[in-house]
């Protein structure tokens, strides 16, 4: 667990998407305010009157789902919420990653802190020490319909809390839960009324990967945007299309985000210089790099709405029943997760656009016939060597898998608990699906600006502009450049990194202001 980042205060008001990438993946320790501990406690002393009186209180004094009709006796209550969350952590299929449950984890405690769930203080308490431990409870990939909560995992949360299941320490061993919270100082929890209810009943676990996707492709649409340049150089494209005052002819902010970028990045290419003069016959630029800002520009825009729809969600309470603030209890709807769905099925086929529009320009760079005097397949020695023929094979292939995961989700809903819950959202889908999408414009976009960049050093003696011969710069330090064939998957590893960690906008900006 990272020390670095500082601690992020709950309560008072709603977290930010920065907050969230803080805690669930730069391990932020959590702080409960005071003012969070008394809303706990007041929303803890509604529901303990509904409790102990005589009218039947969904999810306090009867069953839950489709078994909602039947009331549940005082001395069986404890055994009502035990149940729900032993039968409910019912998740198969792969570990979900620690980043993901931490998000998950804090999100739902966010909820829990805002004294409209009815929890008790204890409860709360245990949550926060289990983050802030950095015990994290196994969670599986399949369980959650994305209504009523993602209640498979969040139930295997809820789990840990009673010291049942499995978790992985701080060091990242997976244990026992009973063993890891007495190795942590943490007691187990003995639910109350409605808690159980209260832990599983929220769209945490994909409004998590949401916020963690919206980070992670604000970085990649910029890293698009300079592979985009780096290509139109390596082709010897021109930069005039991307001029402000017919950009301003169609004024989407992401596509003039797009455009202020590559006149950046392309400001200064003695490459770009050297073909202006009227002696270049080359009319028009294919699509992949005329086009480059409206493409990379309407998935900006959608992030743009995913950010908004991400950050009214952190904002949001939602269990059900939930105590409102004149103290009446009641059942809603705000589970169910579709605002959630659609925008990560949205970012999904924006992903999947923007990779597509990079995989072309990659294989223009390889043809002889469209690259304009590169060698083919900027090979060594081309027949003997097979140069950068099968990283765009690899480049196609995650395209088409791209493809595939642009099929939205939220599309389709699988009735379940007896017909009780006969519309849900998929969200949880969406979420996992786009998430994988994300790796994969990653690894796109890497073996673009290895293939750009190796076409930038077959250009000498001509040299690139200053922002994206940064950039060349940058790559070279972990990348050779053009010669013999050799290993190219470490290579492609290597950039993937680079654009993971931040390397290879630092480099361009650098020299240029990048947005």
């Amino acid at each position: 667990m990272s020390t670095a980042a500082p601690s992020v205060t709950i309560g008072g008001v709603p977290l930010t998407p920065a907050q969230v990438l803080a805690v669930s993946r730069d391990g932020a320790q959590v702080v409960l305010s005071e003012e969070t501990r008394k809303a706990v406690r007041h929303g803890r002393e509604r529901v303990e009157d509904l409790a102990a009186g005589e009218q039947p209180s969904y999810g306090v004094s009867t069953g839950f789902g489709a078994l909602a009709t039947r009331h549940i006796a005082p001395d069986l209550r404890a055994d009502l919420q035990r149940s729900l969350i032993r039968s409910h952590a019912a998740g198969a299929g792969p570990e979900v990653e620690r980043e993901v449950v931490r998000s998950l984890m804090l999100l739902r405690l966010r909820t829990l802190c805002s004294g409209r769930t009815g929890v008790r203080p204890e409860t709360v308490e245990a949550l926060a020490a289990l983050l802030n431990a950095g015990v994290t409870p196994v969670v599986h990939e399949y369980g959650s319909l994305g209504c009523s909560g993602d209640l498979a995992p969040l139930s295997h949360v809820a789990l840990a809390l009673m010291g049942e299941g499995e978790v992985r320490d701080a060091s990242g061993e997976r244990r026992p839960t009973a063993e890891a919270l007495a190795a942590a100082g943490i007691e187990p929890v003995e639910l109350g009324a409605k808690e159980g209810l209260a832990l599983i009943n929220g769209t945490d676990g994909m409004l998590g990967m949401l916020a963690i996707a919206c980070q992670d492709l604000g970085r990649l649409l910029t890293v698009a945007d300079i592979s985009a340049a780096m290509s139109v150089e390596a082709l010897l494209g021109t930069d005039r299309v991307f001029a402000d005052d017919l950009q301003r002819l169609r004024p989407h902010p992401g596509q003039a985000a797009s455009a202020t970028n590559l006149r950046a990045l392309l400001d200064g290419s003695p490459i770009v210089a050297s073909h202006q003069g009227p002696d270049c016959d080359q009319v028009q630029d294919a699509y992949s790099l005329r086009c480059a800002p409206q493409v990379a520009g309407a998935a900006r825009d959608t992030l743009g709405h995913a950010r908004l729809v991400a950050e009214r969600e952190l904002d949001s309470i939602i269990d059900n029943p939930v105590v409102l603030e004149d103290g009446r209890v009641e059942s809603n709807g705000n589970f169910h997760g579709a605002p959630v769905a659609h925008v990560l099925d949205f970012l999904a086929v924006s992903v999947a656009d923007t990779a597509s529009i990079a995989e072309r320009r990659t294989d223009r760079m390889l043809d002889v016939a469209r690259s304009h005097g590169l060698p083919a397949f900027l090979a060594d020695d081309p027949g003997v060597d097979s140069g950068h023929m099968i990283a765009q094979y690899t480049q196609a292939a995650v395209v088409s898998e791209l493809k595939r995961l642009a099929a939205p989700a939220s599309v389709d809903s699988i009735p379940s608990s007896a017909m009780q819950e006969d519309h849900v959202s998929m969200g949880w889908s969406a979420a996992r699906k786009l998430r994988r999408a994300v790796d994969g414009l990653t690894t796109v976009l890497a073996v673009e600006l290895l293939t750009a960049a190796r076409a930038l050093d077959l250009r000498s003696p001509l040299d690139p502009g200053p922002a994206t011969g940064a950039v060349v710069r940058a790559l070279r330090e972990h990348v050779p450049g053009p010669g013999p064939d050799r290993h190219l998957s470490p290579e492609i590893a290597a950039v993937e990194a680079l654009i993971c960690d931040g390397t290879v906008v630092a480099a361009a900006r650098s020299v240029t202001p990048l947005s």
